[in-house]
């Protein structure tokens, strides 16, 4: 998949889980709606600038408009999942400790 279609991909992902329509897009936008359909489309593709509006508009960092799922290595992890993470990561540490005699 191309940068171009990742980005129209993402566009519409953000766009549609914020449940605006291209014609609220277009207004936070200062652009029209017939714009954003063509690029949701392939017809065009916006500015450095307009991606900015884009993010700032949905309240989500640009890069996010230019990445694929596979591309982040961020997992959201629910507070209760890290503690036990973490418990588990110092017992591993411990008993290489113990192992190793440092």
């Amino acid at each position: 998949m191309d940068l171009r279609q990742v980005f129209i991909n993402n566009l519409k992902k953000y766009r549609k889980e914020q449940k605006l329509s291209q014609m609220k897009l277009a207004d936070l936008c200062g652009t029209s709606a017939s714009y954003i359909g063509e690029i949701e489309i392939g017809k065009k593709f916006p500015s450095i600038e307009m991606i900015q509006k884009f993010s700032e508009a949905m309240n989500i960092q640009p890069y996010k408009l230019l990445m694929t799922e596979n591309d982040f290595f961020a997992p959201v992890l629910i507070q209760d999942k890290k503690l036990k993470l973490i418990e588990k990561l110092q017992h591993s540490i411990q008993d290489i400790i113990e192992q190793e005699e440092f």
